[in-house]
């Protein structure tokens, strides 16, 4: 169920969402309100588990990890010791940073950064050693036209 935001609590996520680093003083000026009741509002935020945690963004291809992978997988097992194991694994492998189930033709989306296409092979033949899957193919991304981590918070 969706939280009652008003249009301070949305002005106030938009500016933490672009910069995380803001000091209480900066984000109340930005949102022209007064630094205990900015303060009140972020913890509430914090509290109620709208803001789920900061963090920094890094640049992958600076650290060598240039290549995105999504992933597209398809089982023909879906009994719940099946999911355990596939979700163990999933969540064991760094490099994979997304993983979605899916309505439609498609059982599971991964979405992966590597170095290249030969790291992007180790990790699949970890991932196939780990849990049994049906078919697995795999797009690597030629350009990114947008990415971002930013969840849009504009009043409806």
């Amino acid at each position: 169920m969706a939280l009652e935001i008003d249009e301070i609590d949305r002005r106030l996520l938009g500016e933490l969402q672009r910069d995380g680093t803001l000091s209480v003083d900066q984000l109340s000026e930005r949102v022209s309100l007064s630094r205990n009741a900015c303060w009140r509002r972020v913890k509430r935020l914090e509290e109620d588990g709208v803001i789920t945690g900061r963090v920094a963004l890094v640049d992958a291809d600076k650290l060598g990890l240039g290549l995105s992978v999504f992933i597209l997988v398809r089982t023909s097992n879906h009994d719940p010791d099946w999911l355990q194991k596939f979700r163990s694994a999933v969540t064991g492998f760094p490099e994979i940073t997304g993983v979605y189930r899916m309505s439609g033709d498609l059982d599971y989306v991964l979405r992966a950064r590597v170095a290249d296409v030969k790291a992007y092979d180790r990790l699949y033949q970890r991932l196939i050693a780990k849990v049994a899957l049906s078919d697995v193919s795999a797009s690597f991304v030629m350009e990114e036209i947008k990415e971002t981590t930013v969840v849009p918070v504009e009043l409806r």
